[in-house]
C-alpha cells in the first residue's frame, strides 16, 4: 500500500481495534498521519482472535468477478473498495507480516501458522513502529457540543478533536467481545439512518424431537442443503434448539429473511449428494433379508446415526413411519429431506451482522454526508456476506476506502 502522503500535523482518531479499524489506523499512519486507535476492550482484535480459533480464513482465492458476486446486492461503493484493495492485495500484506498464506483445498486462505495470534502481535508491534498510539478501555460516547469525541474510560469522560475519524466498532455479534452496537443510538441521534442489525451466518431454532436432540452435537457430513434457489455443500450440527454450521451459514441470508417474511422456512437436506437418486434407488432395492431397517440402511448409505434419526423424523412428519416406505420412496427422501426452521437464534451468537449504517449516509469516499471528516467503515455498514474469507476482506477493504477518502478530506481541506 502506498496512500499519498497527508497535509502535516494532521492528527486522526479511529474508534474500533479490529481489522477495519487497525488497517485504517496503518494507512493514515503510513500517510504521515498521527493516528490514536481507542478500543473499548482491554487488548485490541479480540473479535479478531476468536475468528482465528479455528484456523484465520483470511479471503477466498476464487476469481474477483466471482468474489463480489459472495456480497449479493451490496452497494457498488462496497464491491469498488474490494476492487480496489482485493484478495491479493490482503495476501500481499498478510505475506508482508511474515504470515505467508496459502490457498486450502476448498480455495480458502488462511496464513501457514493458521491461527491470528502471530499475524496480530506483529501487525500491532508494525503499528507502534508507526507512531499509532493505541488506548484500550476508552468506550466511545458520541459527541459534546463541541464536536468532540466523548470516550469514558476509569470513569472519566474524555473529550478529544482530531482532523479525521474513523469509525469501525463492528456490528452486534460476539458482544463480548466488544461488538456490542452501542454507537447505533448514537448515530441514530445523530440523525444517520441505520438498517436493523440483523444475525447473519447465523443457526436456526428447529422443533426437534426427544431423540434428535439426543444427537445436538454430533455433525451431519458431507451434506447438501437448498433453500429455494441458493445451495451449499459442507457439514451441520445439531444442536439441543435447532441447526447451526458451515452449509447452514452459507444459507443464512434468505433463510432469516424468509422467517423475518413468514415466520418459518423449509430447508431441503440432500444426505448423499455424491450419489444419484437412480443409483442409491438401486442400493436401496436389494433384499432386506432379517435386517432391520436401521442396519440395511446404514451398511448400504453408509449414513451416521444422526443423519438416519433426521430421516426417520422426516418420515413421521409426512404421516408415515420410514418402515412403511417403499424403496424408491426412502431413496426419494434421503436426497431430499425437509426440515422447518422457526427461528433465527440470537445476533450475540451470530458469526455476523448484516445491517447497519445505510450507505445513502456516506459519500464515494465513505464519509458521512452530514459530518464532515467522519469516516465508517466494516462491519458498522449495510452488507452482508457468507463465511469463507469474504467478511474479513470486506472488512479490510473497507478499513483501507475509509482511510484513504480520510486522506483524500484532508488533503482537500487544506487551506
Amino acid at each position: 500500500m502506498s496512500p499519498p502522503k497527508a497535509p502535516k500535523n494532521k492528527a486522526a482518531a479511529v474508534i474500533g481495534g479490529g481489522p477495519a479499524g487497525l488497517i485504517a489506523a496503518e494507512t493514515l499512519a503510513r500517510a504521515g498521519v498521527a493516528v490514536t486507535v481507542y478500543d473499548q476492550m482491554p487488548s485490541p482484535g479480540r473479535k479478531f482472535l476468536m475468528a482465528g480459533r479455528g484456523g484465520l480464513n483470511l479471503t477466498h482465492s476464487e476469481p474477483l468477478p466471482d468474489f463480489l458476486k459472495r456480497y449479493g446486492d451490496a452497494d457498488e461503493r462496497l464491491l469498488d473498495a474490494v476492487t480496489a484493495f482485493p484478495p491479493a492485495a490482503l495476501r500481499a500484506w498478510a505475506d508482508e507480516l511474515g504470515a505467508d498464506t496459502f490457498v486450502g483445498s476448498s480455495g480458502r486462505v488462511f496464513p501457514k501458522a493458521m491461527k491470528t495470534s502471530p499475524l496480530l502481535r506483529t501487525w500491532l508491534l508494525r503499528l507502534r513502529n508507526l507512531g499509532v498510539t493505541v488506548k484500550l478501555r476508552h468506550r466511545w460516547e458520541g459527541w459534546d457540543d463541541d464536536g468532540q469525541l466523548v470516550f469514558k474510560s476509569g470513569g472519566e469522560d474524555i473529550a478529544v478533536k482530531p482532523d479525521v475519524v474513523v469509525l469501525a466498532t463492528g456490528g452486534a455479534s460476539w458482544p463480548k467481545l466488544g461488538s456490542d452496537a452501542r454507537w447505533v443510538d448514537v448515530l441514530r441521534g445523530e440523525k444517520v439512518a441505520v438498517a436493523p442489525l440483523q444475525a447473519s451466518n447465523c443457526g436456526f431454532t428447529a422443533a426437534w424431537s426427544d431423540v434428535l436432540r439426543g444427537f445436538a452435537g454430533q455433525p451431519l457430513k458431507r451434506i447438501a442443503i437448498s433453500f429455494g434457489e441458493s445451495s451449499a455443500r459442507g457439514e451441520a450440527m445439531i444442536t439441543q434448539t435447532g441447526i447451526e454450521g458451515g452449509a447452514i451459514y452459507a444459507l443464512s441470508s434468505p433463510i432469516r429473511d424468509a422467517i423475518n417474511k413468514d415466520g418459518v422456512a423449509t430447508i431441503v437436506f440432500d444426505l448423499l449428494p455424491d450419489v444419484t437418486l437412480a443409483k442409491l434407488g438401486e442400493r436401496l432395492s436389494a433384499p432386506r433379508g432379517k435386517q432391520s431397517l436401521t442396519n440395511f440402511l446404514r451398511k448400504n448409505t453408509h449414513l451416521a446415526a444422526v443423519a438416519l434419526s433426521l430421516l426417520h423424523e422426516a418420515a413421521l412428519a409426512k404421516g408415515k413411519p420410514l418402515s412403511a416406505l417403499p424403496p424408491a420412496a426412502i431413496a426419494a427422501l434421503i436426497k431430499a429431506v425437509p426440515v422447518k426452521l422457526t427461528g433465527v437464534q440470537p445476533i450475540e451468537t451470530a458469526i455476523s451482522s448484516a445491517g447497519g449504517i445505510r450507505f445513502a449516509e456516506l459519500d464515494e469516499h465513505f464519509m458521512l454526508r452530514n459530518s464532515r471528516g467522519v469516516f465508517v467503515a466494516g462491519e458498522m455498514l449495510d452488507w452482508d456476506a457468507p463465511t469463507g474469507g469474504y467478511l474479513l476482506q470486506a472488512s479490510f477493504a473497507t478499513g483501507v476506502a475509509a482511510a484513504q477518502g480520510a486522506l483524500t478530506w484532508l488533503k482537500n481541506a487544506r487551506t
